[in-house]
């Protein structure tokens, strides 16, 4: 399984943002397409997804943002989302 960070580019989605995504989202899953499905089918529930500006393979969650993300994660050793945490 990996780690995954994605950034997103809402400066043309048109939809609500997600709750807690203004951040980024963390998911761990068995590859990269997975990790898209989660986020299609958990957060944008299959509707259009905003473009992902980045993305962070086996991202060091030491990097993430100390006073934002990492106290409002759930252990990213599981498969699944881990931040926002409303997403699991």
């Amino acid at each position: 399984m990996t780690r995954y960070w994605f950034e997103f580019d809402f400066n043309t989605y048109e939809k609500k943002i997600p709750p807690g995504l203004c951040y980024g989202c963390g998911i761990t899953a068995r590859d990269y397409n997975h990790a898209i499905s989660l986020l299609k089918d958990k957060i944008f529930l299959d509707k259009n997804m905003p473009p992902i500006s980045k993305c962070i393979e086996n991202v060091d969650i030491n990097t993430l943002d100390e006073s934002k993300v990492i106290p409002n994660m759930t252990p990213p050793i599981y498969m699944g989302i881990w931040f926002p945490m409303r997403y699991q």
